[in-house]
């Protein structure tokens, strides 16, 4: 077959194959106009998602006649100052957007500029262009789509459902909200309900906005991110990590201001968020990325979604060190979502009516009234008794012992220790209210944080053992424990080969005390197992530190002092990331007195 040129109609409809893939294409398009054109006010409205009706109105700057004229060409572009397409400052600079839209659509453009008396009007028809027309309006733009793709069945076959496209373009008009604060967005129409997120200024408007389009709830339970680090400055704000989702959709990225997709940058947050949150959770971030523009390219997608770093490192680096000194300063705090969690468990569900009262037993001789630590002959309890008095009546699930009052009461903020339940759960009390903590799972991230700290400065101090333990396992196992002990000398931790399915333990991390070696021992053969490269060892130190932590904390079903429990406390108020254990799991959780309150009922 000759090799021919292409028509023009069919080479839009080839350019728009690759800028107009739904309806939210076209959205993202053109909203990112009105952001370039220095619009404060944009209103998006919307009809069967966006296939019969897609109308942006904005109020920038506008177009005179040979700006409108040449909108709706191919490669026309305002947004290029040069031919230099590594220095882009801007959300786009793709000429045929208008024109790729206009060639499967019936485009309507009209645009009046703020020293012109009246707008014009200019219409491309499935690529049929008419006008400029003189038109009514106030200053900006108004762009209206409609009919996608009624002239393309073979694209438009391939859309979603209504539902799903309007789905989509609300997600896209969200993120070109959460990356312009300073912008007033609403989302309207007759498939919808109407979204609206004023503008906002000042200190706090990142924040602000991300609570309008986030939700309130995640600005409660995330830190504020601010660093720069090889010229990449990261802002934004992460969430706690007991405040995750089941999927890595609450993650948004923003580059320059530009919403995208970068393995580099998602790599990155699940590498800071790895000693915190669970295998199968995702925390929630809203993470803005600020870098030269000549050192990362956006032109490697059609739709400018996906785009390459320069130096990967340095960005990956700069987002790890700033998310992780944001939680460092979060310190021991714990999302409120824990303890709204909490709240529901406490609520009974509501009966239909009243139970009726238990029938009385007919008048027996022989009837005598059943004991519940008290009789008819026995003078009712003094509750002014010491707890030894009361010994006996119960069988008690929690164990209360007596604290003398100090001198100066202070305020910590977990409180001070009230008692231990079922040995594993110290109940404390602070100034505004009740406090749960688990110990196991507090002392476990304490153990782990000291381990991090002492392998930041040399290797783990151990202690020798009076008696070398030894730990029968497989033949396997022992192979590769004493393939690694070289690097387990690293983290205080000194075992050599006894004999063909044994090895014996000669020193262990001082940090561990006197915990299960054994244990810990055959913990380590599993994961080198489950590894399969001592090589790599190195690399696995968090996991490894991880087990010996848990073999080291303070194990449940141990019974505390008060002094160990307080002490327990304040070590956890002066540990970074204490409010989670290694695992992701919260280490305590708070009710305030509020809440208490709302459970009886109390609250007005």
């Amino acid at each position: 077959m000759p090799i021919r040129q292409l028509p023009e109609d069919l080479i839009n409809r080839i350019a728009a194959g690759e800028v107009v893939e739904r309806p939210a294409s076209v959205v993202k398009e053109l909203v990112e106009n009105s952001i370039d054109a220095g619009a404060r006010r944009i209103v998006i409205a919307t009809a069967n998602g966006g296939m019969d009706l897609i109308r942006i109105t904005d109020d920038g700057h506008g177009m005179a006649r040979d700006d409108l004229l040449l909108s709706v060409e191919r490669h026309a572009t305002s947004k290029l100052a040069s031919d230099d397409l590594d220095d882009i400052r801007s959300l786009g600079f793709r000429g045929e957007a208008l024109a790729s839209i206009g060639s499967v659509a019936r485009l309507s453009v009209a645009s009046r500029p703020l020293d012109a008396e009246s707008g014009l009007i200019i219409v491309v028809d499935n690529g049929r262009r008419t006008g400029p027309m003189p038109q009514a309006m106030n200053r900006g733009t108004v762009i209206e789509v409609k009919d996608l793709f009624a002239q393309v069945p073979a694209r438009r076959k391939f859309l979603k459902s209504a539902r799903a496209e309007t789905g989509a373009i609300t997600d896209v008009v969200k993120r070109l909200a959460m990356a312009n604060p300073e912008i007033h967005f609403i989302l309207e129409g007759t498939d919808r309900t109407m979204s609206n997120w004023p503008a906002v200024s000042g200190e706090g408007a990142l924040a602000a906005r991300l609570g309008q389009v986030m939700g309130a709830d995640f600005v409660d339970n995330a830190v504020p991110l601010a660093n720069a680090r090889h010229g990449v400055v990261v802002a934004g704000m992460a969430g706690l990590p007991t405040y995750t989702r089941a999927n890595s959709l609450s993650q948004f990225y923003f580059v320059n201001g530009r919403s995208v997709r970068d393995k580099v940058l998602v790599g990155a947050v699940r590498a800071a968020f790895a000693d915190y949150t669970f295998r199968d959770r995702f925390p929630v971030v809203a993470l803005y990325i600020a870098i030269d523009p000549a050192e990362v390219d956006v032109n490697v997608h059609p739709a400018k979604a996906e785009l390459r770093f320069r130096d990967q490192g340095a960005v990956r680096s700069a987002v790890i060190r700033a998310i992780g000194m944001a939680l460092a300063a979060a310190g021991f705090k714990a999302s409120t979502s824990v303890a709204e969690d909490i709240l529901g468990a406490f609520n009974a569900p509501e009966m239909d009516e009243p139970a009726a009262p238990a029938p009385l037993p007919p008048p027996s001789a022989s009837y005598q009234t059943p004991s519940y630590g008290w009789s008819r002959d026995r003078a009712p309890l003094n509750f002014d008794r010491s707890p030894s008095q009361l010994a006996g009546l119960t069988a008690p699930s929690a164990r209360v012992e007596e604290i003398a009052a100090p001198a100066v009461v202070e305020d910590f903020p977990l409180g001070t220790a009230r008692a231990q339940m079922f040995d594993n759960y110290i109940i404390a009390q602070n100034g505004s209210g009740l406090l749960l903590v688990d110990q196991h799972a507090a002392h476990e991230r304490l153990v782990y944080e000291r381990f991090k700290a002492q392998l930041a400065s040399g290797p783990v101090a151990s202690q020798a053992q009076l008696i070398p333990v030894v730990v029968e396992l497989p033949e396997e196992d022992c192979a590769r424990l004493e393939e690694a002990a070289e690097e387990l000398e690293k983290f205080g931790l000194y075992l050599d080969r006894f004999g063909p399915r044994a090895v014996a333990v000669r020193e262990t991390p001082a940090l561990l005390g006197q915990s299960d070696i054994a244990g810990l021992v055959r913990d380590l053969a599993d994961g080198l197992a489950e590894w399969d490269s001592t090589a790599a060892l190195s690399d696995r130190m968090e996991a490894i530190i991880g087990r010996m932590a848990c073999h080291g904390s303070v194990r449940s079903g141990r019974r505390l002092r008060v002094d160990e429990m307080n002490a327990l406390l304040r070590d956890m108020e002066a540990t970074p990331h204490s409010g989670q254990c290694i695992h992701g799991r919260p280490t305590y959780v708070e009710l305030k007195k509020a809440d208490i309150e709302r459970l009886f009922g109390r609250s007005r």
